[in-house]
């Protein structure tokens, strides 16, 4: 068993949403599960119609028309859920439980501009504008609006105001380049665009005005532009679509699965997939993840440093829904330092600070102690995602952060807009383990063969609906591209892509991309351990790893690249030291064949590592052809490994 680091306390179930929930479980149907999350956990998975029917009932869904069930089929894909129902998602989000008219929900903080604070009244008075705006532009429902702008209050303002019609949203990060931008866009077919002028990174100004214009004119459905002046500080179009009117706040009812934004696959081996996700579903699966697990209601404040390109962002603002104030934070987060975000934590008094893994090990890295530099009193969760947490990582937030927090390592996906793996407040946390299996997410690990195994690495996979899986793929009538990309190994299963261990209790490890797997003498290594080990090294900055098959049945060849710190030297006595590392950390299968160093570690734009183009370019797939350059934080990291082929080759 690893370390543990955190327990509940004795009254966890007073003083939890959860503990709220399991009362209410008790009082109005009947069910004792006293504060055995397992317990609980089995159930919801077991009697999926109902468990979402509990969630429905007790956050009080309103429903402009009832459902007629709630799981009328459970087959997947395909699964149908509460039908006849007619909802509105904005609606919920901007009812904001316990939340007091004057009370602030949104705060606002920026490189590019002075911190921004909405109350209650004030969101939903932005939104009743935008809406009169967008609806005065010809946007109704089914039509598509889509915003190149940043984390902050207007895109928030502008998803809410969308769905409230009807419409559906779409945003992309402005560091989206033109063509990143016209491959997701293109595929959709937005009615109005709306766009900032440009932004300003650390000390940077990014001017991005040619940028629209090129992606105004590759969408010829774009009727209208709307501007706002973000950079240059001036209202721009932006004005003149929330003036002032009289048109009342109005919720459109859409039926359970009506579209409600569309997100994107990564899209580095092609077109992004542009992934459907209905009102219903998002707002279940939120309503039960942001309450429940992450133990977030009225008088929290809730961060994720996320882009609006990243699903982590329609994750972090649906927290109004449960009435917690959301933290919108644009900028770079390591200027002027790596202190900036806990000192934005401070400034805001931030009860719950999500980021991801790479963040967290950078400031283990770098030394940085954030309880000394920020009064982080009110912190009582911190999140992380978009790569495993290793162990140390676990250890240093409850060392230089805070030991009273609740540490969640989650794990999810655009396709579900959710985490389907991470805490709870009932469950203590280990080092490098993910506490538990989400409620009414039946996760479990398969063998090559398709059967599930417990406490060995498998294939992550969906036994049962969830209902914030994708309504569809844009475009795809016949269902199946969306069939084959989640159906296609095991029929009826939900494969996902990554490996997973699942211990008897329910605990997880995931251990890296299933695509991108080590696999040497028949043995299945997992590449975040391995990323653990090496970037602890005090040299290596980043790295990447792959494994190069022999085809006539070989070993193979495992090939690792290193991004060092400024000085350092990919010498004979560094090569040792990572040797050394990995053979006693972890085995002698993970000693690399060769080490190489690079500039850059190729990522995509939300940041996560992309091992399987390194590996097509290695094997002699040309750069062009290995990954779309647009869905690339840094496309000229290619090159390197271009070059490290040839150089094998002479």
């Amino acid at each position: 068993m690893a370390k543990e680091l955190w327990r509940p306390p004795a009254d966890v179930l007073e003083h939890t949403r959860i503990g709220t929930f399991l009362r209410w479980l008790s009082a109005e149907r009947g069910l004792d599960f006293g504060g055995d999350y397992r317990a609980l956990w089995q159930w919801s998975v077991d009697r999926p119609a109902e468990f979402w029917r509990a969630i429905w009932d007790h956050f009080e869904v309103v429903a402009h028309a009832a459902p007629t069930a709630t799981l009328a089929d459970a087959r997947m894909p395909g699964a149908e859920w509460f039908p006849g129902a007619r909802l509105n998602y904005a609606e919920h989000v901007l009812r904001m439980p316990g939340v007091a008219d004057d009370e602030p929900i949104v705060f606002a903080v920026s490189q590019t501009r002075e911190p921004i604070t909405l109350t209650a009244a004030e969101l939903r008075e932005q939104v009743r504008r935008a809406r009169a705006g967008l609806r005065r532009l010809g946007v109704g429902a089914g039509d598509r609006v889509a915003a190149y702008a940043p984390n902050i209050p207007e895109t928030f303002v502008l998803l809410l105001a969308t769905a409230s019609l009807g419409a559906i949203f779409s945003s992309c990060a402005p560091e989206f380049g033109t063509r990143s931008v016209v491959d997701r866009w293109q595929q959709i077919g937005p009615k109005v665009l709306v766009a900032v002028d440009g932004y300003r990174y650390g000390e940077k100004p990014v001017d991005r005005r040619a940028e629209v214009a090129a992606i105004r004119e590759a969408l010829p459905s774009v009727e209208t532009v709307v501007e706002i002046g973000y950079l240059d500080g001036t209202g721009g179009g932006w004005a003149d679509l929330t003036r002032d009117t009289e048109e009342p706040l109005e919720f459109a009812p859409v039926p359970f699965k009506h579209p409600l934004y569309v997100l994107y696959s990564s899209g580095t081996t092609g077109l992004p997939k542009p992934i459907v996700h209905g009102h219903g579903g998002i707002l279940l699966e939120h309503l039960k993840m942001l309450a429940l697990h992450h133990d977030l209601g009225a008088g929290d404040r809730f961060f994720w440093f996320t882009t609006t390109g990243w699903m982590m962002w329609n994750y972090l603002v649906s927290a109004p829904a449960v009435g917690a104030a959301v933290v919108l934070v644009d900028g770079n987060p390591a200027h002027p330092d790596l202190g900036w975000l806990w000192r934005v934590a401070a400034a805001t008094g931030m009860t719950y600070f999500g980021t991801s893994a790479p963040f967290l090990l950078s400031c283990r890295k770098a030394g940085i102690v954030p309880k000394e530099i920020a009064d982080l009193s009110a912190l009582r969760g911190v999140g992380s995602t978009g790569a495993p947490l290793p162990a140390e990582g676990f250890e240093w937030v409850y060392e230089a952060v805070s030991d009273r927090v609740l540490l969640v390592s989650a794990s999810g996906g655009t396709d579900v807009c959710t985490a389907f793996v991470g805490g709870v407040p009932l469950l203590p946390v280990h080092a490098g383990e993910i506490a538990c299996r989400a409620l009414g997410a039946r996760v479990e690990a398969f063998a090559a063969d398709g059967t599930p195994v417990v406490g060995e690495l498998g294939e992550l996979v969906i036994t049962a609906p969830m209902p914030s899986m994708p309504v569809a793929f844009w475009g795809d009538a016949d269902g199946s591209r969306y069939a084959d990309a989640y159906f296609g190994t095991y029929p009826g299963v939900w494969r996902h892509g990554d490996w997973i261990t699942v211990d008897a209790g329910g605990a997880c490890v995931i251990t890296g991309r299933s695509d991108a797997t080590l696999n040497r003498g028949g043995v299945r290594l997992g590449t975040s351990e391995f990323y653990s080990v090496v970037e602890g090294l005090d040299d290596v900055v980043d790295s990447v790893v792959v494994h190069l098959e022999d085809p006539e049945g070989g070993a193979g060849e495992l090939l690792l690249f290193v991004v060092l710190r400024p000085g350092a030297t990919l010498d004979d006595t560094l090569r040792g030291t990572i040797a050394r590392e990995l053979r006693t950390a972890l085995s002698p299968r993970h000693v690399p064949d060769q080490v190489f160093q690079v500039e850059a570690v190729p990522r995509t734009l939300s940041g996560k590592k992309l091992e399987v183009p390194v590996k097509r370019i290695l094997t002699g797939t040309p750069v062009e052809q290995a990954a779309a350059k647009g869905a690339l934080a840094n496309p000229e990291s290619l090159r390197y490994f271009e070059a490290a082929r040839a150089r094998g080759q002479s």
